[in-house]
Parts: structure tokens; C-alpha cells; sequence
């Protein structure tokens, strides 16, 4: 499957670009002069992941913004909200989200209403970003050919658990993240690799910092 239009910019951000339009998924660190969105999603209202000083480098007025409540009024300006369970069109793309949330943890606590995102892009790929997210029921029933799976353990999931829900799933590729940056080493993304026999991407020229083209 070819995944050269998803672009990993470390711990849990992504950049996705689908038939010319630019979509990013929790921006955090971009460099200035980082390519506009089109679409741009939050999970949660976590600093490494709603970052309102990232949002303003790549958001234009026509920009479309989703997120839950919470992250939209720490971004400011208009927005989508979004609760789990939801099915919507945000400009020219399908989503869904799901929950994300911890058990028997407090970073992320399931009443606080976080989420995942599966996009569907203009070839029909479907990409599901989990969030912040320990191994819950609900990953298990997303239908999705790519799938962003955290792995850093404490505050998500861990790799082998990572490794256990992608064994799960009916996805082609299976890309480790939130790790690299605060918590997670690469022998936790390693650990997804150990223990789902699909394909797992970890090298970073296959997914890589800047896309080939704004």
C-alpha cells in the first residue's frame, strides 16, 4: 500500500496530503512556513496536541478546524465540534470519530469526551489517527487501512499493547506514534513491530518531515 502522502512530524502530528489539499492531524512543532491546511484535527486539549501557536502557523481564513469543545476554544476562531460516536463532512472529507480515553488512569478521562479520527481520503484510503488512548473496546470495531497507534506507555498505551490492538484490526499498515518526544523510545515502537505481523512503518525517509510538495 503507498503511504507517501502520510508524513509523520514526530510524537503524535501528522500531515496527510490527499489530491492537493494538505491535512494535519494534532500539529505540534512545526517549523515557520510549515505548508497551509485545508483540514486540520485535534484529539484532545493536551498541549502536545492542541497547540493554538501551531494552529496559527498553518491555518488560512477558508481553513477548516474539528476538534471537541474544549480544544476549539483553546485554538480560538470557528470550528467543527465534535463529540465520540459521530459521523460528519468537513469540507470534502468524510470523518468519524471515535473515543479516546484511559482505563483506570486520569490523563485521559473517559468523560471527558477526547477522540479519534478515521479520514476517509479522495481515494477512499482510511486513515484512523486513535488519540491519546489506552487499549479500549471501541478501537477494535474501527474499520480503517491505515491506523496511528500510540505506544509510549504512560499515558497510552504501551507498544506491546499497541502490538495486541493491531493484531485487532483489519488495517494494511500499522504506523506507531507518541513516541520519540516526552515519553516512548523507539524500542516501544519496536515492540508493536514484534508483536503484529502486517506491515509497521517506523523508519523516518518512509514517512517523511516535509511532503514533496506544499
Amino acid at each position: 500500500m503507498n503511504i507517501s502522502h502520510i508524513h509523520w512530524l514526530g510524537h503524535a502530528s501528522f500531515l496527510i496530503e490527499d489530491a492537493g489539499a494538505l491535512v494535519y492531524i494534532d500539529p505540534w512543532k512545526l517549523q515557520p512556513g510549515a505548508p497551509q491546511a485545508n483540514l486540520i484535527l485535534i484529539t484532545h486539549a493536551h498541549y502536545d496536541h492542541c497547540s493554538p501557536d501551531d494552529v496559527k502557523i498553518i491555518r488560512k481564513p477558508e481553513t477548516i478546524v474539528v476538534g471537541t469543545q474544549d480544544t476549539l476554544e483553546k485554538v480560538g476562531g470557528r470550528g467543527i465540534v465534535v463529540t465520540p460516536g459521530v459521523q460528519i463532512d468537513a469540507g470534502r472529507w468524510k470523518l468519524e470519530t471515535l473515543p479516546a480515553y484511559n482505563l483506570g488512569r486520569k490523563y485521559h478521562p473517559k468523560e471527558n469526551g477526547w477522540v479519534g479520527y478515521i479520514v476517509t481520503l479522495s481515494s477512499g484510503q482510511r486513515i484512523y489517527h486513535t488519540g491519546d488512548t489506552d487499549a479500549i473496546p471501541e478501537i477494535v470495531r474501527a474499520k480503517a487501512d491505515v491506523v496511528m497507534l500510540p505506544c509510549g506507555g504512560t499515558y497510552t498505551m504501551s507498544g506491546i499493547e499497541a502490538g495486541q490492538v493491531a493484531r485487532s484490526l483489519n488495517a494494511s499498515v500499522v504506523i506507531p506514534m507518541h513516541w520519540g518526544d516526552i515519553v516512548g523510545s523507539r524500542g516501544d515502537a519496536e515492540a508493536v513491530r514484534r508483536a503484529f505481523e502486517g506491515t509497521v512503518i517506523l523508519e523516518p525517509e518512509r514517512i517523511p518531515k516535509t511532503p514533496q510538495h506544499p
